[in-house]
């Protein structure tokens, strides 16, 4: 694994725009950064990161099998209690999910170490499916790569696949509603293209944003038209659903979610104290404990709100003792405390790698690259390649 520098695309702007990538740059800055791209080789790949994520994805469904089952556990992952029936019945039933990321610290030599998983409203999806395979594409025509590079990327196909597999089984209502907030570009482009990899394989598909979602006399969702949503695919956390106005009436099950209610197991900070608990000393965990529970992390330790999102609210203390930290919104909710193991370093840059789970199948990552030890939201997406 190594940070090469490249030569940017003359027009890979104007490609972005017209694609609508818009948020290629955020508040002025470089989010998409091709000026560099980090090569792999293919046992880097195949060994390190895919075998890996496979290993971590059948633990933690192993865990929400447990959870389910366990007022305990539902409790420990902070799930209010109006709320475990549903989840559970939505695990017992196989209701299905699509797609999931979970981020890892790797510099090319030893195990990836699980930071955390986003397992319920993961983004950084086009850039990683499409533009970076579109930027790999280009590349090589130009001879800026060489002819045999390739790229860890499937999860375009593996999306279409996932949706075509739902409707010919039938495990999705007539049509599929997708569903961000109205102020976000960035969530509402996420949307968009997976809205597209829906309608590619003839799923009737339809847009309507979380703010414009109503219900009717008779207990239906409805969209701003009042046309029934069957499924609905909502880049909108779980936990913020069950809080407001309509949480109540998610219970009754008149609408089905992608992602599913149970999810919620898997969507906040609580399942890495829980993966450890049942998997300590597992070469793809790190150490991490419930704050308040007690600890043994001496060496430095990382602490992150249970329903943290990009960043936010992280407080890094180091082996000698500095603190580094993130503003947000979750200064008061419960937190875990991780062992601190640091991002690599590479040309200044501290890559994390975001590998992407579909159809409970690894298919592909992206990196974000922050010049700091935090990853947050305006983190820069740079590319990848397998050379050699």
């Amino acid at each position: 694994m190594k940070r090469t520098a490249i030569p940017e695309r003359p027009d890979w702007k104007a490609q972005a725009e017209q694609l609508g990538f818009r948020f290629h740059t955020i508040d002025g800055e470089r989010y998409w950064d091709e000026r560099a791209y980090y090569a792999f080789t293919l046992r880097q790949v195949e060994d390190d990161i895919e075998q890996a994520t496979r290993q971590v994805h059948d633990m933690a469904m192993h865990l929400v099998d447990e959870a389910v089952n366990s007022e305990q556990l539902l409790e420990r992952l902070a799930i209010p209690p109006a709320y475990w029936d549903w989840i559970r019945d939505s695990w017992k039933s196989g209701q299905p999910h699509v797609y999931g990321r979970m981020d890892l610290a790797y510099d090319g030599t030893g195990p990836a170490k699980l930071y955390e998983l986003n397992y319920d409203t993961p983004t950084a999806l086009y850039e990683a499916a499409y533009f970076q395979w579109l930027w790999l594409e280009q590349q090589i025509a130009s001879g800026g790569l060489p002819g045999g590079a390739d790229q860890y990327n499937r999860i375009q196909e593996a999306l279409c696949e996932a949706f075509a597999h739902l409707a010919r089984e039938k495990r999705i209502g007539s049509g599929i509603h997708f569903s961000a907030v109205k102020g976000s570009e960035e969530d509402r482009a996420t949307v968009s293209y997976l809205r597209d990899c829906a309608h590619q394989v003839g799923i009737r598909t339809d847009y309507v944003a979380i703010e414009d979602i109503g219900i009717s006399a008779e207990g239906w969702f409805t969209d701003e038209r009042d046309n029934v949503i069957q499924t609905l695919f909502k880049l909108y956390p779980l936990e913020f659903m069950m809080v407001e106005r309509f949480g109540p009436d998610l219970v009754r099950g008149t609408m089905q979610l992608l992602e599913p209610p149970w999810k919620a197991v898997l969507s906040n900070k609580a399942v890495l104290p829980l993966l450890w608990e049942r998997h300590a000393g597992h070469p793809n965990l790190l150490p991490a404990y419930f704050e308040g529970e007690g600890h043994a992390l001496r060496e430095g330790w990382v602490r992150k709100p249970l329903f943290s999102r990009e960043g936010a609210n992280i407080e890094l203390v180091t082996p000698a003792g500095e603190r580094l930290s993130s503003p947000g919104p979750y200064d008061d909710c419960a937190a875990i405390l991780q062992a601190y193991h640091p991002l690599p370093e590479f040309d200044g840059g501290y890559p994390l790698i975001g590998s992407w789970v579909v159809a409970d199948e690894p298919v592909g990552m992206g990196l974000r690259e922050d010049d700091g030890l935090i990853t947050r939201n305006t983190s820069r997406f740079v590319p990848h390649a397998i050379i050699g």
